[in-house]
């Protein structure tokens, strides 16, 4: 890996499928090569048709570099601005995309552009995966979150408003195209907040990220954080989360440790509306209470999860959850989650900091009890 750039590969062979395998490509000032990149890995030969799906401020700062550079590689480019925010991922967005598509005549060998965050990401995602069966799929993350996970790996969908994500598909981009210097017009709030999930690789995965990141004085803010430091972030993340995908496509048992501490923060999320928290808020206050759940089942020490916890604090991520918070109606969304099986919640849970495990032992009184010693 050099100091500016580095590749991080997907490797999704097997014996009945052709090969489906992509490149993470991390390189700053990068933006501006997409399209000669497009044309180098072989997208657009029958079809130059593009829809860039994108949100208002980010289209705002990097829609015409993006634009310019596929029509300069020779590609015929529409774009669509769909509102940002969690709220907005819902049916009539897709339907948006979709209205697009079609007015853009979008073929089999067409490709979407997905320009922005994990929004953007999940729905043109789904509907690069649904639009004639399925075109080809392009990831340009433009938020911390979504480079270090959710433009990667795959995972498309929208959400139900019962429940976060319950309509989707797996579907794999051909290749996912990260320009660190984007992060530079990305608000604090979504910056601290993204932090969770890289801490999230570190608790799951690598050690090694953890005690880098545990060595760090303030994790909250892009400017405490060097050029070489983030790099190194981006770099690890992809390829934890691209050796888990490889292992376990579509989440038949290994790539659930992804979701850890997503069961209790999906739950979060829904229930304030998706107005309270944002994800990765919401991610922190689950990996909170999945360690201390851990604790309670005996299978990590107090001192890991205190560890955790003042790992997490460096973030400036929320600690607590509102006093008047509805605790039954987070159980009751808890039995939605894509996780349940046989009619059991299974929690991932950490058993060392670098290691953790599904559980189906996790009862909503346990839930209920440390969510309570959260409340203020």
């Amino acid at each position: 890996m050099s100091e500016n750039s580095a590749t991080v590969t997907v490797a999704l062979n097997s014996d009945n499928q052709p090969n489906r395998s992509y490149d993470i490509a991390i390189a700053s000032h990068s933006l501006k090569n997409l399209g000669d990149k497009l044309v180098e890995i072989g997208l657009g030969k029958k079809s130059k048709k593009v829809l860039i799906v994108s949100n208002p401020v980010i289209y705002k700062h990097y829609g015409e570099t993006v634009q310019t550079s596929l029509s300069n590689a020779g590609f015929d480019v529409a774009y669509l601005i769909l509102p940002a925010g969690e709220r907005f991922k819902t049916a009539n967005s897709l339907q948006k995309i979709y209205d697009a598509a079609l007015a853009h005549r979008l073929e089999r060998s067409s490709m979407i552009v997905a320009l922005g965050g994990g929004v953007i990401g999940d729905m043109s995602g789904y509907a690069a995966a649904t639009w004639l069966r399925g075109i080809d799929l392009v990831q340009v993350p433009t938020t911390l979150l979504a480079m270090v996970d959710s433009a990667i790996g795959g995972k498309t969908g929208i959400n139900h408003p019962q429940g976060k994500n319950l309509i989707g598909a797996f579907y794999q981009p051909r290749l996912v195209w990260v320009d660190p210097e984007v992060l530079k017009t990305l608000p604090a709030r979504e910056f601290r907040s993204a932090m969770a999930e890289v801490i999230k690789y570190g608790i799951i995965w690598d050690r090694e990220l953890f005690d880098l990141l545990a060595n760090c004085d303030r994790l909250d803010q892009l400017r405490y954080i060097s050029s070489e430091l983030l790099q190194t972030i981006l770099y690890r993340c992809a390829k934890a989360k691209a050796e888990v995908v490889s292992k376990d496509e579509k989440e038949g048992n290994l790539r659930a440790i992804l979701n850890y501490g997503h069961t209790v923060g999906h739950a979060i999320e829904s229930v304030t509306n998706y107005r309270l928290y944002n994800h990765g808020e919401a991610v922190g206050l689950g990996m909170v209470i999945a360690g201390a759940i851990a604790v309670d089942l005996g299978l990590w020490s107090e001192l890991d999860q205190v560890q955790q916890v003042a790992l997490i604090a460096k973030t400036h991520l929320p600690q607590t959850v509102p006093a008047d918070i509805n605790l039954e109606s987070i159980i009751e969304s808890l039995s939605t989650d894509k996780k349940v099986e046989a009619g059991k919640v299974r929690f991932i849970l950490p058993t060392a900091i670098g290691s953790v495990t599904l559980s189906d032992r996790v009862t909503s009184d346990m839930v209920n009890q440390n969510l309570r010693k959260m409340m203020a």
